[in-house]
């Protein structure tokens, strides 16, 4: 009888976790960079972008990069926040806790389930699992009741006519005099002190950010890493690779079209040596869904209705040569 209990609170844990695993699949964000902050900023990765007018709120930091928080003094010292060493494994919390005494377990000849313990522990880990679903739940409820009035909006704004959303690359740089929101008042200064340009940023860098953000959106689509290695650095190219692989093994096909810039304004530009750095806001509409290879279901996203993204987006070139993306952080 023992057994069998045990038996079944080995299956509802097993449950539990299958539909943790669900649904970060569902809310996982698709698009390149999938949502997350990655890349290298020179000596300011692990350093916050100034906030901007399209971007008033703080940039995520950096959660992966090939750039190490001691490599320079320029750097923090400290790893950024919500970096874990070591892997999943060493994660605390349920999923750590279980997959690590579960191995243990496995190891040892006592079963997957034989190093949690008692029957008490397994049932604390399926109220823990359970709390964990239903937080999971709420908060996509609520970041998609948050998405569906943005989206409506974005579908009004497209039918008001022409010169609804200047896009030349002054209207880049500054916000956009007729952005929505704007007003037509007038142009807005990218941030309340203006951005640090030690560089030097003109129309054609902003028409060179622009159009980048056009073209990594379409190789992606594409899946077209040669197309990709022309348009990032080498670092961003590997991670983009990684993402399309696990796609593919899931297969899945992460589909990306009309992508427009609404507004974008510099943030920061500076030079290291013979390398320029810009970070620039951009906020931009897309058509985004995660779907099918065999038959195009639609398993993430819409692939009918826009959706607004913010991000800000790491650019570096070497004198001379041109811009290449270097980093992706979230607003």
């Amino acid at each position: 009888m023992a057994t069998m209990s045990l038996s079944r609170a080995g299956r509802t844990i097993f449950a539990a976790v299958a539909a943790l695993a669900f649904i970060g699949i569902a809310a996982a964000e698709a698009r390149p960079g999938k949502g997350s902050s990655m890349g290298s900023r020179g000596d300011r990765t692990y350093s916050a972008p100034p906030s901007t007018a399209t971007a008033p709120n703080s940039a995520a930091p950096v959660e992966r990069s090939m750039t190490r928080p001691d490599a320079s003094p320029g750097m923090a010292a400290q790893r950024p926040a919500g970096a874990q060493p070591g892997g999943m494994f060493s994660r605390p919390g349920f999923l750590g806790g279980l997959l690590g005494a579960g191995l243990l377990g496995m190891l040892f000849g006592a079963g997957f389930f034989g190093g949690l313990g008692s029957l008490t522990a397994i049932l604390g880990l399926v109220l823990q699992a359970a709390l964990i679903v239903g937080v999971i739940m709420l908060a996509v409820r609520f970041f998609r009741s948050r998405q569906a009035p943005a989206m409506a909006g974005a579908a009004a704004g497209a039918g008001a006519g022409a010169g609804a959303m200047a896009r030349s690359s002054t209207d880049f740089a500054t916000g956009g005099a007729n952005a929505p929101g704007r007003g037509g008042s007038g142009p807005v200064a990218p941030s309340a002190a203006g951005p640090t340009d030690t560089v030097g940023i003109g129309p054609d860098d902003y028409d060179a950010f622009e159009q980048n953000l056009k073209a990594v959106n379409a190789a992606w689509d594409a899946e077209d890493l040669a197309a990709l290695r022309g348009l990032a650095t080498p670092e961003m190219v590997s991670y983009f690779a990684e993402e399309l692989a696990q796609n593919a093994g899931r297969g899945l096909h992460d589909r990306v079209s009309d992508v427009t810039l609404l507004q974008g304004d510099l943030a920061e530009a500076w030079r290291e040596g013979r390398t320029d750095y810009a970070t620039v806001a951009m906020r931009f509409s897309l058509v985004n869904a995660m779907v099918e290879r065999a038959g195009g279901t639609v398993v993430e996203g819409n692939a009918d209705v826009a959706q607004e993204v913010t991000e800000l987006w790491t650019f570096r070139r070497e004198t001379p040569g041109g811009w290449m993306l270097s980093a992706i952080q979230q607003a």
